[in-house]
This record gives C-alpha cells, structure tokens and sequence, in this order.
C-alpha cells in the first residue's frame, strides 16, 4: 500500500483514527530528513490528532512552515520569544499529549540529553512531560559517534522513544544507518505511546450521566436547563472504545446512542438518583456528566395550568445530590464530578466541591465563556483532582475533555484495585 493509500484509508475508516482527539506536539529540525516530516503531519491528521508543529530555526531552511501550516491547519511556532505574554513554551508543553522529534538531529539529542534550552522546542521539551518519541536521522558516522550512542542510550533510559535510524540513502549521495524512519513508523510508535498500559478500561464497569433533568410545573412545562449532554456522551463513547462496561444514564437530550454503551433514559432528577444508586454496589466508577436540576416545584399541577389563571406560585425544594450521598458511601469506588460555574475562573469553587463531596475527580468548567459550554463541542475547563494532580484552565473540545477523563480514571482504577479489573465481564 502506497502512503497516500494509506493516509487515505485513515480518512475514509473512522475505526482507523487511532489518534482521534489527541494533541500531538511535532519538533523538526534543521536535517534534509525535514521533508518526510511534511507527510508524517499529513499522517497525523489524517489520524485524527490535532498537530501543533515547532520549527528550529535550521528546520525552517529544509521546508517552509507555511507547509506544516497548510497541513495541519495550525500556524507553526518557531521563536521562543514570539509569545512572551502566555510564555509559548510552557503552553505548548502543557497542551500536548505526545511530542515528536522527527528528524531528531545529533545536535537536538545532545541538547535533549543533557537538559539545554536554547530554542523553541529544547524549551517547550524541558518543560513537557507528555511521552517523547524521537526519530534519529543524521549521517552514519555521527549515529556511530559514542557522544550521540551515549545521548541516546541517555533519552531511552528516561523513557523516551527512538524509532529507528533505518538504512537506506542519505544525503550527499551516501548510503548507510542513520536515515530517519518512514512517517508510518512513526505513526505506529505515536499510537503505542498514547495506549500505554494504565490508559485502557477493558472489564471496568462505569456509570456515566449527562444531560439535563427535567422536573414538572404540570403536564407539559418543566424547569430544566440547557445542557446538551454532549459532554457525558463523549466519556460514555471514549470509555467504552477503551473496554469499560458503560451504563450511560442520560437525561432529555437529542444526541445518538453511543456505540457499545447501555442507554437508560429519565426525565427527572430523583429518576436520576435511583438509577445511580441501584447500580452504585456492582460499578468501580461514577462520572457524574450530568446537569442535574439543584430545585424542584414542591408539588406539580394536575393538567395544564391555564395563563388566565395568572402567573402561578411556585415553592421550590431541593433535589437529591447524587455525588454528595455517594461521597459518604464511597468504598473503594472512584468519583468524578462536574461544576458548571459563570466565573472566568472557576478553581476555588471545584476544589471546593471536590473536598466537600469527598471525590477523586472535578472538572471545573466555565459556562457563558464565547463559544463554550453548554450546546457547544468546546469546553474552558480546569481538571482537579485529591492527588493534587491538577490541570489549570485552558480551552478543550468535549472530545479532548473526554480523553483526558478517561486516562485519568484508569490511573485511578488501577492504583484502587491493585491494577486489576474489580469487576470482569
């Protein structure tokens, strides 16, 4: 099969986007290998990622960065200084699932061994800690050379990745080791890296909620919200793709089934609460998706209540707090909640409520922020969690969110059940 086949056929079979929703951080540097790296961004797209490419300054004589531009459909980052109110290199470090070196330099993994930080991307992988592959490619001699064995063997021993040198033509017309492995090579040990163990669910039994609650006036108005259940809907498909046993216990909403995923439907918040708590004894985790209502009218009218009648007066009682009752009875279980609040900022309150409702998790997310929230595929949220491994605000899709839950959960599960399944199918 030729590359274009092949990236083809990634496009056309979604079961083949092995990196669907994940952020994959692309260094090229200053080698003829630089070409190559062109289709393995072309690769990684097609593989669903969303590819951020940083340039050394010597990359940018091989291949222009308006090609990694047009083929990623980000804008390349290529000075360290170019964004010093956000400081680019810890927003790029903190913002990648995976980083690349490809073609990885003698000079690149001689910085990258001994901890320099003299350019965009030494900077941004000092401070990354994200897994690391680096595809060698330099003449023969200098891949022989003991200082670049040495750096190497350096890198391996921290835990990065080397794919390749291959043999094959190099430049100048010379044959030998030290050409940088083809962009499908590449791909592969991408796709490994981010299916570590302690990422898969297989034989985990979940109970995920979204949408929103609705809790009746009278026979045909409600107070609910405006939540579109895509949230929960996205951890429910990403944990059951990953082998997790997922009961989706889903509010109102307008969405598709998730494929591989039991769909309980209610209406109510107090239909809610009984669905998680008859299944809370035979699951390992709760991800509480949902917008559960907080209120409810303390008595709903028969029929419908007629406007000549005038406005109604309505009493309002507390619903449930479904997290909060399982927090006192939490076992061995693992608790993810939810906050939704209208501050730009919304950490105190999340850490707040992760302490109160004794949870292993929170998602603090911003609502009224352009373009995310409730409705949309966007999300401005912080991740917290007890351990004190927390990710600060910053903009996801709901798929991204989705992902980053589902790693999360299954580091949980394994550290509360000794790395075995609780529950097997």
């Amino acid at each position: 099969m030729s590359g274009q086949d092949s990236a083809g056929s990634l496009a056309r079979d979604d079961s083949s986007r092995p990196l669907r929703g994940r952020r994959v951080l692309l260094g090229v540097t200053g080698g003829i290998a630089a070409y190559k790296s062109a289709f393995l961004a072309r690769l990684l797209v097609e593989a669903g990622a969303t590819v951020q490419v940083v340039m050394t300054p010597a990359a940018t004589r091989f291949v222009g960065p308006d090609t990694f531009a047009a083929l990623t459909r980000n804008p390349v980052q290529t000075d360290v200084f170019e964004r010093t109110d956000t400081v680019l290199h810890v927003r790029l470090a903190h913002g990648a699932d995976v980083a690349i070196v490809a073609p990885a330099t003698a000079n690149v993994l001689a910085k990258l061994a001994l901890g320099l930080a003299d350019d965009l991307l030494t900077s941004t992988l000092l401070e990354a800690t994200c897994p690391l592959i680096l595809a060698p490619a330099m003449h023969t001699g200098m891949w022989a050379h003991p200082a670049t064995r040495a750096n190497a063997e350096t890198l391996a021993a921290r835990g990065a990745v080397i794919v390749g040198p291959g043999e094959g033509a190099l430049a100048a017309g010379d044959e030998g080791v030290g050409r940088m492995a083809e962009p499908e090579q590449i791909l592969a040990a991408v796709a490994s890296a981010l299916t570590r163990p302690g990422t898969g669910l297989t034989g985990r039994r979940l109970v995920v909620t979204a949408g929103p609650t609705q809790e009746p006036i009278d026979a045909v108005r409600y107070l609910g919200n405006r939540s579109s259940g895509k949230m929960g809907y996205a951890v429910g498909e990403e944990a059951a793709r990953r082998g997790a046993l997922v009961t989706l216990i889903s509010g109102p909403v307008s969405l598709p089934e998730p494929s591989g995923v039991e769909v309980v439907r209610v209406e109510t918040a107090e239909e809610m609460a009984q669905e998680v708590f008859g299944r809370y004894d035979a699951v390992d985790a709760v991800v509480m998706a949902a917008a559960v209502a907080d209120w409810r009218p303390s008595r709903t009218a028969e029929g419908k209540l007629k406007k000549d009648a005038g406005p109604p007066e309505l009493t309002l009682e507390p619903t449930t707090d479904i997290l909060s009752t399982l927090g006192k009875r939490k076992e061995h279980k693992v608790l993810v909640g939810f906050a939704a609040e209208a501050v730009a900022d919304p950490s105190a309150e999340g850490r707040r409520k992760l302490a109160e409702k004794n949870l292993d998790l929170i998602v603090a997310n911003e609502v009224g922020a352009p373009e995310t929230g409730f409705g949309t595929d966007t999300d401005r949220a912080a991740i917290f969690s007890a351990t004190g491994q927390d990710v600060p605000i910053r903009r996801w899709t709901k798929a991204e969110l989705a992902l980053a839950i589902c790693d999360r959960l299954a580091v949980l599960l394994d550290a509360s059940t000794g790395g075995e399944a609780a529950h097997q199918p």
